[in-house]
């Protein structure tokens, strides 16, 4: 009896890990530990490695940002810095979402093309994933 291919899960290539990933911190877990592990495939490595970067970045991204935007709040210069930061957070979001979404066509369509600026160096950094 031949495996049902139409049945998800049983031969994507690691298109469904590589999916999952992008869904937040929590769907990189749950596509490493519950998917990847079982059926490990060169996509899927591909596709986890880069997630786990851009999940790094853009949380200390925001994580800097809070530390300097708490600080421009309590200091006495409240105006023009108060707008710059949220200027700056409006561009950062629009940035990472667009990043995001390179990405995630790329697990879509199942192919291995990297995030611009972070997607090479995610090979490099994380090779043992």
């Amino acid at each position: 009896m031949e495996p049902n291919n139409n049945f998800p899960g049983t031969s994507d290539n690691g298109k469904t890990a590589g999916i999952v990933s992008y869904i937040t911190i929590v769907g990189w877990l749950i596509a490493y530990f519950a998917i990847h592990q079982n059926n490990k495939t060169a996509l899927g490595s591909y596709q986890l490695r880069q997630t786990l970067l851009f999940h790094i970045v853009s949380m200390v991204a925001y994580w800097l940002l809070g530390m300097i935007f708490t600080a421009i709040f309590f200091s006495s210069g409240l105006t023009t810095g108060w707008f710059s930061i949220i200027f700056l957070d409006r561009i950062l979001q629009i940035g990472f979402f667009i990043l995001w979404i390179i990405g995630f066509i790329g697990a879509i369509n199942g192919q291995e093309k990297p995030i611009p600026l972070i997607g090479e160096k995610a090979q490099t950094i994380f090779s043992g994933i």
